[in-house]
């Protein structure tokens, strides 16, 4: 097993690494560091979950270390990225070795005020994470200048294409300096990124760690052919087993109802789409990340932003369009080595559309049909007792989910967070409040029975999530 100071890697920031859980270099980091770290223009793909972050955060600080500082509104370094999500990630990822480096970092993206992102700007940092639109405005502005630009990276080359980012980041790239580094990394190497390479890299090495298709030996695939009407009954089922489930839906309509159904089903839940406020997003992922909350429901334009550690099960509630969200979403579990099950939901309808998505994937997933949460395929693919409680009320659209600190509901057990942008349940006062006071708990075995209790939200064990999200191995396993 080769180590990153193998490599090449500086000893401050190896040693970094190693506190943080890194002992070892993944393939994608072991064929491009070299060169990253050598200032040579690199393209790089690997699979998501294979580490590349690390691949180009490590040789760019290890190059702005002990250069000269940012002068104000000119970073020295830009890191383009598709999502918020994504974009806030990286900066977290970023943050112990920037320390060590003594760099400064920020993140811009929309869905939130300038003000702080362009106040950061202006007193001089090192290194910007930004995603394209809200950086463009920035410029237009004159709050922001590419012009010291020394290592630009695109991070998720792909998803920016699929986004239709690729004029803006075109613009961006021109504003940058010609003889500096670039680096581009992606899940995928397709023909609107070979554009993008030929445009703007020099000479670049290119890595690919793994085919397009290759298969995670740590990752099972099932199908569920099912009735319609026995798709929610199955989502309680398996999301109501211990452990963190992330579900993906084709609309943000989608995620918004099938988090509330799942939270009125007893399993808590929340959202995660492009109709969320920034704040609302970030509350929503913290919950999810510390343990508050056991399952995530989100969208397709979420689905590279999500790096959560442990997540045990991955489900496609609604089978995406195409082979590559299908990759990416199933991406979100079975990663850094870890097991993880990818389980696609197919109504009579939908059979033919998912044999051809996973023949394009290079998947080929086990078949079941199941008419009742009875069928003993959902014990095997969500192990352990269901645990479901209620009933309690739900918020009013206008209330915030998962906050910190925010006080428990009088009836909910555990303090569960109630789902960012969920409808509040019908019903009196009077009735609402002998629900709250009379909450319930059911516990059962595996593929038991499929009845559930009306309303509410309920916790589900996680297995101590919250201490272990601020572990060195959490980190680890988040940003591999």
């Amino acid at each position: 097993m080769t180590s990153f100071a193998e490599l090449g890697v500086p000893a401050r920031l190896a040693s970094v690494l190693t506190d943080l859980g890194f002992d070892s270099v993944t393939p994608i980091q072991e064929a491009t560091l070299p060169d990253a770290l050598a200032g040579r223009d690199v393209l790089g793909r690997g699979r998501t979950g294979s580490g590349k972050t690390l691949a180009f955060l490590v040789p760019l600080v290890a190059r702005l270390a002990g250069g000269a500082s940012a002068r104000r509104g000119a970073p020295r370094a830009l890191i383009l990225a598709p999502t918020r999500e994504l974009a806030t990630q990286i900066d977290e990822a970023l943050q112990p070795l920037a320390r060590e480096a003594k760099l400064t970092s920020c993140t811009v993206f929309g869905g939130v005020g300038p003000g702080r992102q362009v106040a950061a700007i202006r007193r001089g940092t090192d290194i910007v994470v930004a995603c394209p639109g809200r950086l463009e405005d920035l410029i237009s502005q004159g709050q922001c200048s590419l012009s010291d630009i020394e290592i630009t990276v695109l991070d998720e080359a792909d998803h920016m294409a699929d986004l239709g980012f690729l004029p803006a980041v075109r613009r961006l790239l021109t504003k940058t300096p010609p003889n500096g580094q670039r680096m581009l990394f992606s899940a995928t190497l397709d023909k609107a990124v070979d554009t993008l390479v030929k445009q703007f890299l020099t000479d670049p090495r290119v890595h690919q760690a793994d085919s397009a298709q290759s298969p995670v030996n740590t990752m099972s695939h099932h199908v569920l052919q099912l009735p319609r009407d026995r798709r929610l009954p199955v989502l309680i089922d398996l999301t109501s087993a211990p452990g963190r489930t992330v579900i993906f839906t084709r609309t943000k309509h989608g995620a918004r109802t099938l988090a509330r159904q799942l939270n009125q089903g007893g399993v808590p839940a929340v959202e995660l789409h492009g109709n969320l406020g920034q704040n609302a997003r970030i509350r929503n992922l913290d919950a999810f990340h510390e343990g508050r909350v056991s399952t995530l429901v989100a969208t397709d334009i979420a689905a590279r932003g999500i790096h959560v550690d442990d997540v045990a099960l991955v489900i496609h509630a609604d089978p995406p369009v195409e082979h590559k969200a299908y990759l990416h979403r199933s991406g979100r579990t079975a990663r850094a080595g870890k097991s993880g099950t990818v389980v696609t939901l197919a109504t009579p309808d939908q059979v033919q559309q998912v044999q051809q998505l996973t023949r394009a994937a290079g998947i080929r997933p086990t078949v079941t049909k199941v008419m009742s949460t009875d069928a003993a395929v959902l014990a095997d693919l969500a192990p352990g007792p269901r645990t479901l409680s209620g009933p309690t009320a739900d918020p009013g659209p206008g209330t915030t989910a998962a906050a910190g600190g925010r006080r428990p509901h009088a009836g909910r057990q555990g303090g569960t967070p109630r789902p960012e942008g969920s409808a509040r349940k019908s019903g009196t006062t009077s009735q609402r409040r002998r629900r709250r006071s009379t909450p319930r708990s059911t516990t059962r075995p595996a593929g038991g029975s499929s009845a559930r209790p009306a309303g509410g939200s309920s916790a589900r064990s996680t297995g101590g999530s919250s201490s272990r999200a601020h572990s060195a191995a959490a980190f680890s396993a988040k940003h591999r």
